[in-house]
């Protein structure tokens, strides 16, 4: 087995909380199907057998996944707060080989193996997937108004092939000034810096890596700390190769400070093959002078994705943003036949769209009409009522004549004869009355935000 896969599916969604107060994040509904589904489902097409999801015991037991592979499920307690490298240092005793870590948050048609084919071909510390920014293309509920929050920008530095991963900064990390060590251009004299990347949260990673970890507690997140520190190290020094010490104090905690830096948790291969990159006339790299594989041990290398879908579902906007991507993404992997559920009844003057998904046991009335909309399972839409662009969870009812757009209708709630609903998001169990006009509001357990 050359690599272990492992999905963190324990995150509470803390930057979407109007959604995961009342449903877990990795249960959250993407085209009817569970968040944690779309990564599973990416790892089963590139022929992986097993995997390690690092959850909690509540979405475990609400989780009904439909996969060949083999999901060991480790539980971390509610009462524990761990970060993305915490999660991972907490099973640090299953990892035996390499491993491909995932984000439950991950939707992606991508084509795995050109992330790992890097980390293959160029001996890689780590290797990672990354995407331009997407903006989602319509309003989101709620925050018509509002000011949106400024994202912080990433400093992403690259080499000529654009592969090479040399610089990483966030904005937020920044004074007024983007310094780069001098080491960097001297070995990359030219480096390209990009703003507009983000990081997908899926990377490969050497098993010393997570070694690394173990003995390193400090580190408690995989994108804001550990990534950044791999990338540094490429061109910093072992600490054992620093400048020398004067006494034997000094001595001792320098032996420390090298047991902690990664270099001593790499293994020299001494096999027959060890030696084949030097005496290759392949190199790796271009627009320097330096050997065929570059001679730093820690290595990291990105894959920027130029087309196709890849979303971080980790916002409310961009969670209605995957649900209208979604039907092209089951269409391509030819799931074209889950976007109407057979068991759904639909009458005969009831219109659906075909970019539109209905789940199971859903009844919908005369003279309905359903665009650009994900329709959960087990609800009832009564008649003439108007759907667009909208995303309605499970078992919800829609009374007779009511006209909604643009908004997410969460489990259980039901809405009354002749509502209009435009721009909401309604939460689980609400009741919205009778001829009721809601526009741009939260409606949630113990909130409600804006009425007219």
């Amino acid at each position: 087995m050359e690599f272990q896969a492992v999905v963190m599916a324990a995150g509470g969604g803390s930057r979407m909380t109007d959604l995961t107060s009342s449903i877990p994040k990795p249960l959250l509904p993407v085209g009817n199907r569970p968040l944690l589904w779309y990564p599973l489902n990416l790892l089963e097409r590139a022929g992986f057998e097993e995997v390690i999801v690092i959850t909690r015991k509540e979405i475990q037991k609400m989780l009904n996944l439909d996969t060949k592979m083999k999901l060991d499920f480790v539980c971390i307690s509610d009462n524990m707060d761990m970060g993305t490298a915490d999660s991972l240092r907490h099973i640090h005793q299953k990892i035996k080989t390499d491993v491909l870590v995932l984000s439950c948050d991950l939707i992606t048609d991508v084509d795995l193996y050109k992330v790992v084919d890097l980390f293959r071909t160029h001996d890689a510390s780590l290797s990672m997937l990354m995407k331009k920014a997407h903006e989602p293309t319509e309003g989101v509920p709620g925050q018509k108004g509002k000011k949106k929050p400024v994202e912080q920008r990433d400093f992403i530095g690259v080499d000529d092939t654009g592969k090479r991963l040399l610089f990483m900064a966030n904005e937020a990390d920044l004074d007024e000034e983007l310094v780069i060590k001098r080491s960097i251009l001297q070995k990359h004299p030219r480096m390209h810096i990009r703003t507009g990347l983000v990081d997908a949260h899926l990377y490969c990673l050497k098993k010393y890596v997570v070694d690394f970890l173990v003995e390193n507690r400090t580190i408690t997140s995989l994108r804001s700390e550990l990534i950044p520190h791999l990338v540094r190290k490429q061109f910093s020094s072992p600490a054992s190769l620093q400048q020398g010490l004067d006494n034997k104090e000094e001595d001792q905690k320098k032996k420390e400070q090298a047991s902690l830096d990664i270099y001593s948790f790499i293994k020299e291969d001494n096999s027959l093959l060890k030696p084949a990159p030097d005496n290759s006339c392949w190199n790796d790299h271009r627009g320097d002078m330096n050997e065929t594989l570059h001679e730093g041990k820690v290595r990291c290398y990105v894959h920027i994705m130029k087309e196709g879908l890849c979303f971080r579902v980790n916002t409310l906007g961009l969670y209605i943003e995957a649900n209208r991507q979604v039907p092209k993404l089951l269409l391509n992997l030819g799931l074209e036949e889950s976007l109407v559920h057979g068991s759904a009844q639909i009458t005969d003057r009831g219109m659906v769209g075909s970019d539109s998904i209905i789940g199971s046991s859903t009844q919908i009335g005369e003279k309905t009409s359903i665009k650009h909309s994900i329709i959960g399972s087990m609800c009832t839409i009564k008649d003439k009522v108007k759907i667009t662009n909208c995303i309605i969870m499970n078992s919800v009812t829609i009374e007779e004549g009511c006209c909604l757009q643009g908004s997410v209708i969460c489990h259980n709630a039901v809405i009354e004869k002749g509502a209009d609903i435009k721009d909401c998001l309604i939460g689980s169990d609400q009741r919205l009355e009778t001829k009721g006009k809601y526009k741009s509001g939260i409606y949630c357990a113990f909130v409600i935000i804006f009425r007219s």
